[in-house]
């Protein structure tokens, strides 16, 4: 090799190579030495690596916040539209009973109920203890 042609910028260009390539050659051997015993040796510390951080957007910032909102306008109970505004569905009216269909209804649950005591051989009094036990 003729030495004249080199420069000492030349020299130190060449040390930082080899030096990148002993760390990334260490690097590559703590993983073979990890995958043998299972544990990562300590004997050479690893490139430190930084995880990305998500970016969000402005405009998805600025949707996420009216949601938002929205939401604790809805749980306050203050009234604040909400950002997108859904067609309104026709509210169906709440069914009620007569007074006469709540007696149908609760006389033919009572009868049920009886029937089901008789097939297994209970007494109301006796169903009745039974379920105060069973839900203590």
């Amino acid at each position: 090799m003729p030495t004249g042609k080199l420069t000492t910028k030349i020299i130190e260009a060449a040390i930082d190579g080899f030096e990148a390539q002993k760390k990334t050659i260490d690097a590559q051997i703590a993983e073979l030495r990890a995958t043998l015993t299972g544990t990562p040796k300590a004997s050479t510390p690893a490139m430190p690596t930084k995880p990305g951080r998500r970016k969000w957007s402005a405009a998805a910032r600025k949707r996420m916040k009216e949601i938002q909102l929205a939401r604790w306008a809805k749980i306050k109970g203050k009234s604040k539209a909400a950002p997108e505004a859904k067609p309104a569905k026709t509210a169906r009216p709440k069914p009620h009973f007569s007074a006469a269909a709540r007696k149908a209804l609760s006389d033919a649950m009572k009868k049920r109920w009886a029937a089901k005591r008789a097939a297994s051989g209970q007494s109301a009094s006796a169903a009745k203890k039974a379920a105060r036990t069973k839900a203590a």
